[in-house]
């Protein structure tokens, strides 16, 4: 879709659709009382009649509305006035353009921007605005034969701002948003993609076409490497496997040479069994998700690319699939991870952990200046918080602050969880340094508290995306979380978010 910024009084604006608001009980937004000035009240009457209250989530498309230059003019209706929120508006903006795809109007001008929300700026409209767009209109349909095709879907989009002041601030914003939506389409993809397509070999040839586009320094470790850094709590999920595990390292130098880098860990299992501890069948095919948090990470390098953000940035996935078979690893294996501590596999089906442990401590190379991983790591976070907020632990308190702060941002939301040391008994093994799980109680914690034994030497958190990164259902799919999340963090960092 093309995306454009524009300062302009609406009905000047020659396009197939403009879009205003109305508030409850029937009161016109600002430019929704200029397009009705021009049309003689027009609009007002229309209102009065009660065909728009303006309850949120309703519309009104009107056809040849006089003293306009635009084919149609869509009423939007924003609820209370007084109750208009972030909420609220990124509602309404859905609604709008989910509308507008369906309508026939190929190309629209929004004026949803002009509306005051609490805390947030102009800049946060428009890039919520150009975010919201690509992801109503985002289709996965590569391998139907016969695509699910939309007439006329909408083709081009210009957002209205209110002064010419803020044109520059609003064209920034905008290019944010659509890197992070890019960032957040990659990610889909990636997650979307049948496991048969997307193994740890072709994330492997993504990362690499990435780099070549956005000139990023790429490395592919092989299983031989792996062996010779002592990465065998990363190999043991790989065994019993034929796709051979990859660990991928891009980075991006925009910072100064001497600034050290952050670096992002994203979980890469492209289809997780279980391994020996066998799923059920049932849902099975949604374990091809199980490397969305790969996919975020990656979608998160690619927006930071596009936006040639000013820092150094590192991204680090291991990527594997956990399958069973006669050289798979048992529970009662007993494995070394690279950082030399000792696990006892208790069920390997607990299989996250195990690579992201090896891939932490392979970050300590670069003496990051902070680490985030990313992962669908547990089903008791999806327990604890449902498909509404990612599970947050940090072992610094600030850290957990400016991805809480980010997150509320992006409207990713995430959710700071305990990582107290009283948790850490239930790891423990009579015959390795550590067990991987540590039973039924507080699952999520006891995975936080596994991963932060290989992050002592530097500031790190952990995002818990397992009841974030997709949807099941008749609406199933990857949802490209926590990319805003970290590219809003990302942005803050580089002090580029206004």
């Amino acid at each position: 879709m093309e995306f454009s910024i524009k300062s302009g009084s609406p009905e000047k604006q020659r396009s197939a659709c403009v879009v205003v608001g109305v508030f409850e009980p029937r009161k016109p937004t600002l430019s929704a009382e200029l397009l009705d000035k021009a049309a003689n009240g027009y609009i007002s009457d229309i209102i009065r009649r009660g065909d728009m209250e303006g309850k949120a989530g309703s519309t009104l498309l009107l056809h040849n509305v006089p003293g306009t230059l635009c084919d149609r003019v869509l009423l939007v209706g924003l609820g209370k006035e007084k109750d208009f929120r972030e909420k609220e508006f990124i509602n309404a903006a859905r609604l709008a353009i989910k509308t507008l795809n369906e309508t026939g109007a190929f190309d629209a001008t929004i004026f949803l921007t002009e509306l005051a929300v609490k805390k947030r700026s102009i800049a946060w409209r428009v890039r919520q605005t150009a975010m919201i767009a690509q992801d109503v209109t985002y289709k996965f349909d590569q391998f139907k034969s016969k695509k699910d095709e939309v007439r006329r879907p909408l083709r081009k989009l210009t957002i209205g701002v209110e002064r010419r002041n803020e044109l520059g601030l609003a064209e920034e914003a905008l290019n944010q948003g659509l890197a992070i939506a890019e960032g957040v389409t990659l990610a889909r993809n990636l997650g979307n993609l049948p496991p048969n397509v997307c193994h740890p070999t072709y994330l492997a040839e993504q990362a690499r076409s990435m780099a070549a586009e956005f000139t990023l320094d790429c490395e592919i470790l092989e299983r031989a490497d792996m062996e010779a850094l002592g990465m065998h709590s990363l190999l043991s999920v790989a065994r019993g496997s034929h796709q051979p595990p990859k660990l991928i390292v891009l980075s991006h130098r925009g910072g100064k040479s001497t600034e050290k880098p952050l670096v992002l860990v994203g979980k890469g299992v492209t289809f997780d069994t279980g391994g020996i501890s066998l799923k059920p069948g049932a849902d099975m095919d949604e374990m091809k998700y199980d490397m969305c948090g790969a996919a975020s990470v990656l979608g998160a390098m690619q927006a930071a690319a596009r936006m040639a953000l000013p820092i150094n940035l590192t991204v680090i996935v291991p990527a594997t699939e956990n399958m069973p078979g006669g050289n798979a690893s048992r529970p009662g294996d007993i494995v070394s991870s690279m950082s030399g501590q000792t696990i006892e596999i208790l069920n390997t089906d607990a299989e996250g952990r195990l690579i992201l442990c090896d891939a932490l401590t392979y970050a300590e190379r670069f003496e990051p200046d902070t680490v985030i991983d990313v992962a669908t790591l547990t089903g008791a976070c999806v327990v604890a918080l449902g498909d509404v907020a990612s599970g947050l632990f940090a072992n610094k308190d600030g850290l957990a602050r400016d991805l809480l702060d980010a997150g509320e941002e992006a409207h990713d939301r995430a959710w700071h969880m305990p990582l107290w040391d009283d948790y850490q008994d239930q790891l423990k093994s009579p015959f390795a340094d550590m067990a991987n799980i540590g039973g039924r109680l507080a699952g999520a914690v006891t995975a936080a508290c596994f991963l932060s034994r290989f992050t002592k030497k530097f500031e790190w958190a952990h995002l818990d995306i397992a009841g974030t990164a997709w949807k099941s259902g008749s609406n199933k799919g990857a949802t490209g979380r926590s990319v805003p999340l970290l590219t809003h963090y990302l942005l803050q960092r580089a002090g580029k978010l206004n």
